[in-house]
């Protein structure tokens, strides 16, 4: 007997963002277009849902291009971008390549690249490892550019080469927590060159914006997506830094935890961009099996974004 009314507060926009739903396209139509298999270097996006069922329709997922076993077929680069030096080995390797870097990312590789033509170092904000990051870095030689995590990376940095400074940021990140950082640094180095528009992509700002509208509300929150996931992982720091401290990460192995749930009369839920709705739809349905839900979907803009696929695969 469902007795306990549950009320759900649905974060809106949520979910995929036009980067993520243009790369998962350009795997799809590639398919299409060269038959199967495909192979894909790296996690097209951090979904294990999405990763799953591309593989399913003929995706072969890698981490090197020295996996792949038959140099005739495509291979296809990951939403996060790759460095310079992928494009130059699958070349090199007779390699037909289909790029699917989200353009916010590729606009954000211009810069470091125009940057560093300018004759300045590049100090790029983001988490050392992430695929972005790493792609990123991969732009221009590897001492004209320096990665800062937080305040205390930005304390000990130097300008060693006294050169002039401008700074980059990861598309993902904590736009909060990034612009402590960026504080810090103009503090530091007043000249410091920053972007002309924010780094941070729409998607990343809106979803953020969306939790912190309805966390100080809820007794828990929950975000649909994968642990490997900046931007997921991000939208719960959101959460708990904007009033709802009992804040979770639902991904592919977690158990809800339906005896919490069952303690609050207010929960709210959002997605990471690079998760399908249909996790979102899933997770909403096994606690319509428990409780009496009543549900609100709060949303603060409306998405309107399109990214064009390549040409060759129309």
């Amino acid at each position: 007997m469902k007795s306990k009314e549950l009320k759900i507060l649905l974060a809106s926009p949520r979910g995929f963002c036009a980067g993520v739903d243009r790369a998962i396209e350009i795997v799809k139509k590639s398919i299409e277009k060269y038959g199967r298999p495909v192979y894909v270097r790296h996690e097209i996006v951090h979904n294990k849902h999405v990763v799953e069922s591309l593989k399913k329709i003929g995706a072969i997922f890698v981490e090197e291009l020295d996996e792949i076993k038959d140099k005739s077929r495509p291979v296809i680069f990951s939403a996060h971008g790759v460095p310079k030096s992928v494009p130059k080995e699958a070349t090199n390797l007779n390699m037909q390549y289909i790029d699917a870097t989200c353009p916010l990312v590729s606009k954000v590789h211009r810069e470091a690249e125009n940057l560093y033509k300018a004759g300045a170092h590049i100090i790029l904000i983001g988490h050392k490892n992430h695929p972005e990051v790493v792609g990123t870095m991969g732009q221009i030689p590897k001492e004209s550019i320096d990665l800062i995590e937080n305040i205390k990376d930005v304390e000990k940095f130097e300008n060693k080469k006294n050169k002039d400074l401008a700074f980059i940021t990861q598309t993902t990140l904590s736009v909060d927590d990034t612009k402590e950082i960026i504080n810090k640094l103009k503090e530091k180095f007043p000249k410091i060159k920053e972007p002309k528009k924010e780094d941070i992509c729409y998607a990343t700002t809106n979803r953020q914006s969306a939790v912190k509208k309805i966390s100080n509300l809820c007794e828990m929150f929950f975000v649909i997506g994968s642990r490997n996931s900046s931007n997921s992982v991000r939208l719960v720091e959101v959460a708990k830094n904007s009033g709802c401290s009992n804040a979770v990460l639902i991904h592919s192995e977690s158990d809800i935890p339906y005896e919490k749930i069952s303690k609050c009369s207010t929960i709210g839920i959002s997605s990471g961009a690079s998760a399908p709705e249909i996790l979102v739809k899933n997770f909403v349905n096994s606690l319509k099996e428990k409780f009496k839900l009543n549900i609100e979907e709060v949303e603060i803009i409306k998405e309107d974004v399109i990214f064009k696929i390549p040409g060759k695969l129309n």
